[in-house]
């Protein structure tokens, strides 16, 4: 039997016919053919198989084919890796291969992925491709440990390299100090601290401050005790800047909490730094006082200058926007306090509260509550209780609404005005890094580590998986709600006022598609969409014989993989990514 394929035209039409035949001699010797169907309407893989059954090939199920053995994620490793590939960055860790460089690696990818303790890491670490590709299958929690050690003996080393990058004389340097909690109470750098986190029960802490490039990329990151006050770590840390990445020319940017009086003082010694900080609320209703500041005026950016602050530019900004908010959250605050005064006097008026010293008691534990206690006048005697608001002291504050100071020494030939409002704005790249890596997306914290050493090393590495996952969220702007013209508007838009979406980004924003109509995503639901891409151990029934095969990647998930090859290592300002000084 056989398949044949015949031609007829039948009323000036071309019919194509597929037959099964079979062929035969008959009684007179010849061959001759026997249509046994016509298989013309048939499904042409149907065809396929009876030619290929005809040709002597055995077919069987596929399960009796080869069966699935393993099966490991392999699209969000795919992901990092490439990012990897493009930012150099096993070279960025170690110019030479060896054992703890694959294991730091890993530790950084899988933190960018799937953050967890190192322990839980090596259990994980079997699930995906990462350790095939890094050859750390069999690595125990131990060799992750000794990595560390070695990561931490190489971290002024990797800094260096980052600041040859990113940074050169007379740039921006972000600049800020956060914290996070312990888990135990064993640690030499745990101490009792201001908690920004306001976490109960976990008051022992270790600070950490991190310096950034302009655009947010982190550069340097130093541990310290939970006790150390933001404000000592500063001029330290510029020292070393100076002496470890040879910047002599260097325009610190902080906030003004971080950036002080006092701290400005200990500057004046280096002269080739420059800062550009802000000043407290208490420091701008002085200058009001002395007229330094017209209350009444609207211009939303005005220079001044001040004999209390010589050789420095104080950058009057005036925002309407975060005026009206202030007013609006003053107000709700006032009237939050008003409850909790209201149910003291209802107490008092009902004789459920008597004595001037247990009304006195009661009113402390509630009227700083919202931090609203200036501006309320209260009368207390041991049977009744009044209070009024004290419109003075909130007309003052009101003065200050939408009003913010920069205090920069930067001179105005260096960087006008719009240039430093600017620069103190973008703070929010290292803001960012600390959400970033203190949050859902890398998780620094719980920290689990005793030893100073490891603690170290633990921050260093969150550090260098947010270096890599920033470049990842740069490139897959087009795929996620980011906003794409946000850095190219911020150059032409009004310093002071506060940024908006673009009509690109709002679209995003309320339907959720992009322009072509697929989902938009954040970054973990992209890498959870890339998971789904697996590599496949397959091995062929009764054999040792295997092989490998991985799911294929949808047209979605090659656009998300190709819009990394935009991370390129040769647009950073200093490419010699090896050489050591």
């Amino acid at each position: 039997m056989h398949i044949s394929i015949t031609k007829t035209t039948y009323k000036g039409k071309t019919h194509r016919c597929t037959l099964l035949r079979e062929t035969y001699v008959d009684k007179h010797g010849k061959r001759q053919k026997h249509t046994l169907g016509n298989l013309s309407k048939a499904d042409p893989r149907m065809i396929e198989l009876i030619k290929g059954h005809l040709a002597g090939i055995d077919y069987m199920e596929v399960n009796q084919a080869f069966e699935i053995t393993q099966s490991r994620i392999h699209g969000p490793a795919m992901a990092v890796l490439k990012a990897f590939d493009k930012l150099h960055f096993q070279h960025l860790i170690g110019s030479t291969a060896s054992r703890e460089r694959d294991l730091v690696c890993a530790m950084v990818a899988a933190r960018i992925v799937r953050p967890q303790t190192k322990l839980s890491t090596t259990r994980w670490w079997d699930t995906t491709t990462f350790a095939e590709h890094f050859n750390v299958v069999d690595a125990k929690v131990d060799e992750l440990y000794g990595a560390m050690d070695w990561l931490l003996t190489r971290q002024n080393r990797i800094q260096g390299k980052l600041a040859r990058r990113h940074l050169n004389d007379g740039d921006l340097v972000l600049y800020d100090l956060s914290s996070s909690y312990f888990e135990g109470e064993c640690c030499a750098l745990a101490r009792y601290g201001y908690n920004r986190e306001k976490k109960r029960g976990k008051l022992q802490q270790v600070n950490y401050e991190l310096l950034c490039d302009r655009l947010g990329h982190p550069v340097s990151i130093s541990v310290h005790p939970g006790n150390v006050s933001d404000t000592v770590t500063l001029t330290a840390e510029l020292r070393r800047l100076q002496r470890r990445f040879a910047l002599s020319k260097v325009v610190v940017v902080g906030d003004r909490g971080m950036i002080a009086t006092a701290q400005i003082e200990a500057l004046r010694q280096y002269t080739d730094f420059k800062w550009i900080s802000a000043l407290k609320s208490q420091t701008i209703r002085k200058l009001m006082r002395d007229g330094m500041i017209d209350a009444g005026d609207t211009t939303s950016l005005v220079e001044v200058h001040h004999p209390q602050f010589p050789n420095e530019r104080l950058l009057v900004c005036r925002n309407a926007a975060l005026a009206k908010r202030r007013l609006h959250k003053r107000e709700a605050l006032l009237e939050a306090t008003e409850v909790l005064l209201d149910e003291i006097g209802e107490a008092v008026e009902q004789k459920r509260l008597q004595g001037g010293a247990q009304i006195g008691l009661k009113l402390g534990q509630v009227i700083g509550r919202y931090k609203m206690k200036k501006h309320f006048v209260w009368k207390i005697d041991d049977t009744s209780f009044t209070y009024h608001r004290n419109e003075h002291s909130i007309g003052d504050e009101a003065k200050l609404d939408g009003v913010y100071v920069i205090r920069t020494s930067v001179s105005a030939q260096d960087m006008s005005a719009p240039e430093c409002v600017r620069a103190y704005k973008s703070l929010c790249g290292v803001e960012r890094a600390f959400r970033t890596i203190k949050t859902m997306h890398l998780k620094v914290r719980p920290i689990h580590h005793w030893r100073s050493d490891r603690v170290r090393a633990h921050l260093f590495i969150c550090m260098l998986a947010y270096y890599v996952q920033w470049h990842m969220r740069e490139a897959w702007r087009p795929l996620t709600f980011a906003d794409p013209n946000l850095r190219d508007d911020a150059q032409v838009r009004d310093p002071v006022a506060a940024a908006k979406r673009s009509s690109d980004a709002l679209r995003k924003v309320h339907t959720g598609l992009l322009e072509d109509g697929t989902p938009a995503h954040s970054f973990d639901t992209l890498l959870d969409n890339l998971a789904t891409i697996v590599r496949n151990q397959c091995r062929v029934p009764g054999t040792a014989a295997s092989f490998q095969m991985d799911t294929q990647a949808t047209d979605w998930q090659k656009k998300a993989l190709g819009l990394l090859d935009d991370i390129c290592a040769v647009a950073y300002q200093c490419q010699r990514i090896g050489t050591k000084r």
